[in-house]
């Protein structure tokens, strides 16, 4: 505490020092805009020989301290340099000019490098922090959810700190892994997802990124962009590069609060029908059914009152409350800078009991350490804590009773007066005994620290040394209390991970003009990758004393550990040539060995090549300001397979340990000794086009991957062998796609700009090899079939005649068919129309995300047609089943029930496969900044105040769940394109100020 009060006071000395040496000196206050009129944030003033100097803040605006008359330099990124002579005591306004020559921004590429966007050869797509920060999830993935186009993004269920899924230009495993590689200031960081020792989902490891320190999201999408990377760049990159502390800045101190309520999306149920079973009421205590056929509610009275009617869901879920609270301080001169954030996030989730809380701090140094080198260090520690409840139709699962309990049932109290259980059917715990009794929790400790020293020996020679780590360590605990409802004897389960990747580059490049008309740079790169993994578990069952969960109180106890040691090494180079800004040529190479593969194939090489042609450079029409065409082809390796699949390891064995003896059994997949790398090539051609002074603007790409030599467990050999399965380098897929992105300023004034950006995808997966003649794989939930596309839905479905038609039954009801392909996860397409208008100090941001085709086996109604429940059961008429009848092989005429027919459908999967297609107003922000006139009184700089919301309508005509976005068990491969039992997603509404101090 001691140390923390000094350096609370050495701060605030220093504050004050600053301000009265300013206060020594004349100001000159200003605003830079542009020829619309618009602030120019972030710009540089510098006075002229000295090291004062400042940056402007968002509106455009600056202050800076003069002695007499001086000249001040103005700067800003695609503009033209200007320089102003002022006197003391001033106040102007100045106005940059676009330069035509320096107008493209500059974005990360892989590695880290900073490229200027019209270099570059292949397709990325640059997300800013601040577009991250206005969407208010504390997800980062979830904020970039439908604006990138060839990006795919998908949460897994509502509850606090869930996983989401991101692919990149569509799945390129069987059975491996298929996300993202996540780069954080050009290291690579773990985003597994980790924390699910229950049922259910888990959470994704990037859910430990503050969204508040990220300056800009880059999506490297094609293998031509990623290259660099090494292997696990083959699926795409998501490049994170964090804020830095302006050069020439004043320390200065800005703090967010923000709160949020979220509302629980439901699906509609049934509310006209009480439990019980062919019109016959049962109360549910005296007597039991899961079954909701009985007598209509509006009529039917108990002791002459009317029935208990309430909805079972809208008493079990609350609305959840998330409070953020975030504290920053930046500053610079022209020898080094500083950013440091803390951040503290409270979700209370819709279900009660749950909840996630996250403290995040980060700090940033960037130093001049001479004229020629310089270093930068960050330094990034997240502590979370996550309680979820279990989800799925797992028994446990609260949700499960929940989604399916007749109305005219109250769960409460959760005990009677013998202490027993109160529940209305038989096998299913009381929920709100599960809230008490159940408990899946934890908790995070996560170290990310990055330095980097850079030396330039000549003004075109740099060497750059980068070494970043990523250290987590996970305590996860399940308790499940003895429950005499589902005769089971408890159950404590203790699991500790802990992870730990080193990351090593030396790269070395240089960048020449040479003569007018060329600009060469050449990299050499090395690059080392170290993972490794731990997890020890320990389970105990039998639980003797109430109320006390260590794993001690159990009479039998199990322990597990695995560990696992990954190396990697690469050698990489490229080259980039310019030619009078009008031809760009860039080549890649990399050398990589895994630890993973085959002693003999453990290196490999693969690089591509690319070319762009800036034709616009040709052209005297001033309609178009920018055009480029460019090509590329790469050829990546990738070794998508965990450590030790070339070996047959062993595993406890069952009923071990027995009499104080351990016992294994080799695993039943045999290990392979000679794999090798699978491979991605691509070839992608793209078009980017600019007009009225860059009012209009698009980029098209067109892209066609083919993966090769798919390294895929779980391949099934003959039992003979001794083993169940293998893992070979088996099967192909291809990925052919359309990326689209416009965008155009609708209207621009002095004060009113109205802003649309649209982004479109179309990828055509299709998998053309599994093994030899092996025509599918079972993935989890879903299947690969040759000729089909990836994640083909397969079970049973309806019986039909050689026309098509479904066949009946002799009873009238429809006949369960064998196994077949009744649906696929893909979708026909995504798309993201984004508008921002802003007026004055008024901004308005919506944003609306579109998804068509695609499916969903939705298990919420199969169970529920058996109970009751859906909202489609309501009509209960006895009706005629459209078919033909195998009695007469005529149209069917048999009057069935409604519970008959709807007590079918729960056994053909096929009846409830619902396409989810969707619109949905993602995001709705509006917010107002203060002018600067109305703070001259106050202590702030700037203030603003944001209103936003989420998910406010959403429009899924064929889906008759709540959210047609999630998949609800995680973001592993196995659990995609199930909809069933899990905490839905909400609409929220949240609630910003914003404030810096002068």
């Amino acid at each position: 505490m001691k140390s923390v009060t000094t350096y609370l006071l050495c701060l605030f000395i220093a504050l004050n020092l600053t301000t009265h040496a300013f206060a020594q000196q004349g100001l000159v206050r200003g605003k830079i805009i542009t020829e619309d009129r618009q602030g120019v944030a972030g710009a540089s003033i510098r006075v002229k020989n000295s090291s004062r100097g400042g940056t402007t803040g968002t509106d455009g605006s600056f202050s800076i301290a003069v002695q007499g008359k001086e000249t001040l330099i103005l700067s800003a990124v695609g503009y033209e340099t200007k320089e102003v002579d002022v006197t003391s005591g001033q106040t102007l306004e100045v106005l940059l000019t676009k330069n035509v020559q320096t107008m493209e921004e500059v974005v990360v590429t892989a590695l880290g490098i900073k490229r200027e966007k019209r270099q570059l050869t292949y397709s990325t797509q640059e997300v800013k922090g601040d577009v991250l920060t206005a969407t208010k999830e504390p997800n980062v993935l979830n904020a970039m959810t439908g604006r990138v186009s060839g990006v795919q993004i998908t949460s897994s269920t509502g509850a606090p700190g869930s996983s989401s899924r991101i692919v990149i230009r569509g799945t390129s495993s069987l059975l491996g892994e298929n996300q993202a590689l996540i780069v954080l200031d050009g290291v690579p960081i773990n985003n597994d997802e980790t924390g699910n020792v229950g049922p259910g989902a888990g959470t994704s490891r990037l859910a430990d990124i503050d969204p508040s320190i990220i300056e800009s999201i880059n999506v490297l999408k094609g293998s031509a962009a990623s290259a660099l990377y090494g292997s696990r760049a083959a699926r795409g990159v998501v490049m994170i590069t964090t804020k830095t502390g302006g050069a020439f800045k004043k320390p200065q101190i800005s703090f967010t609060s923000q709160v949020s309520f979220e509302k629980p999306i439901l699906p509609e149920l049934q509310n006209k029908y009480a439990q019980g079973e062919n019109g016959v009421y049962f109360n549910g205590d005296t007597r039991k059914t899961s079954a909701v056929w009985g007598p209509r509610m509006d009529t039917l009275r108990v002791n002459g009152a009317p029935v208990y009617n309430r909805n079972p869901m809208e008493d079990f879920f609350q609305t959840g409350k998330t409070f953020t609270n975030t504290l920053n301080a930046a500053g610079g001169s022209d020898k080094s800078n500083y950013f440091f954030s803390y951040s503290y996030l409270s979700q209370e989730g819709t279900v009660p009991q749950t909840d996630f809380k996250r403290h995040t701090a980060f700090a940033k140094f960037n130093t001049k350490l001479s004229n020629k080198i310089s270093n930068s260090f960050q330094f990034s520690y997240t502590s979370s804590l996550n309680n979820r409840v279990p989800e799925g139709y797992d028994l446990v699962s609260p949700l499960w009773t929940v989604y399916t309990a007749p109305f005219s049932y109250n769960p409460r109290p959760a005990l009677d007066a013998n202490g027993n259980q109160r529940v209305f059917r038989f096998s299913r715990n009381n929920p709100y005994w599960v809230l008490d009794n159940v408990q899946n929790d934890s908790r995070i400790n996560r170290f990310i620290p990055v330095t980097t020293f850079t030396y330039n020996p000549t003004d075109w020679l740099s060497i750059t040394e980068r070494l970043g780590a990523d250290i987590y360590a996970e305590q996860a605990k399940y308790f499940e209390a003895p429950s005499n409802t589902l005769v089971t004897p408890g159950t404590i389960r203790d699991r500790n991970n802990n992870f730990r990747q080193f990351n090593h580059d030396l790269i070395i490049e240089g960048r020449k003009n040479i003569g007018k008309n060329w600009n060469v740079s050449v990299l050499l790169g090395n690059n080392i990758l170290s993972t490794y993994s731990q997890t020890t578990q320990i389970e105990g069952t039998g639980l003797t004393i109430a109320n006390f969960n260590n794993v001690s109180n159990s009479s039998r106890q199990l322990s597990t550990e695995s560990n696992s040691l990954q190396r990697k090494v690469g050698f990489y180079a490229q080259s980039n040539i310019e030619y009078k800004r009008l031809l760009n040529l860039s080549l890649t190479g990399r050398y990589d060995g895994s630890s993973v593969l085959s002693e003999e194939e453990n290196f490999y090489p693969y690089g591509s090549a690319s070319a762009g042609f800036i034709f616009s450079e040709l052209l005297s029409a001033k309609a178009i300001d920018f055009g480029k065409l460019r090509v590329s082809y790469s050829s990546v390796g990738n070794d998508n397979i965990g450590p030790y699949s070339l070996n047959t390891p062993f595993f406890t064995a069952g009923n071990f340990p027995f009499g104080g003896q351990t016992g294994f059994l080799l695993s039943g997949n045999l290990g392979n000794s000679t794999l090798r790398n699978e491979k991605t090539n691509e070839v992608e051609v793209g078009l980017e086009m600019r007009f009225l002074k860059n009012r209009i603007g698009f980029e098209a790409s067109y892209f066609n991957r083919k993966h090769l030599d798919l390294l895929t467990s779980n391949i099934p050999i003959s039992s003979a062998t001794g083993y169940n399965s293998t893992t070979l380098n088996a099967g192909d897929m291809t990925n052919k796609g359309f990326e689209l992105l416009l965008t155009g300023m609708v209207a621009r004034s002095n004060k009113f700009t109205w802003e649309t950006v649209v982004n479109f995808t179309k990828i055509k997966n299709e998998v053309t090899r599994i093994y030899k003649d092996q025509p599918s794989l079972n993935i989890g939930q879903t299947f690969a079939f040759v000729g089909q596309p990836y994640g083909v839905i397969h079970n049973a479905g309806y019986r039909r005649n050689a026309e098509g038609r479904i066949l009946i039954d002799a009873n009238g009801l429809p006949i369960v068919g064998p196994n077949q392909n009744i649906g696929n996860i893909q979708p026909d397409w995504l798309a993201g129309i984004t508008n921002n208008i802003r007026y004055g100090g008024w901004g308005l941001s919506f944003f609306f995300d579109v998804k068509k085709g695609g499916d969903v086996l939705n298990s919420d109604d199969r169970y529920g047609f058996f109970y009751g429940t859906p909202k489609v059961t309501e009509e209960r008429e006895p009706r005629i089943v459209p078919g033909i009848s195998i009695v007469d092989n005529k149209e069917n005429t048999r009057v069935v029930s409604a519970v008959s027919h709807y007590q079918r459908l729960n056994l053909i999967y096929e009846s409830v496969v619902q396409d989810v297609s969707y619109v949905k107003l993602r995001n709705v922000s509006l917010s107002y900044t203060f002018p600067k006139s109305m703070l001259v009184k106050t202590p702030f700089e700037t203030a603003s105040l944001n209103a936003t919301g989420r998910n406010l309508w959403i429009h899924a005509p064929n889906f008759t769940g709540a959210d047609p976005e999630v998949s609800s068990y995680g973001s592993s491969n196995g659990s995609q394109g199930v909809y069933g039992y899990s905490v839905p997603t909400s609409r929220s509404y949240n609630f910003t100020l914003s404030v810096s101090f002068k």
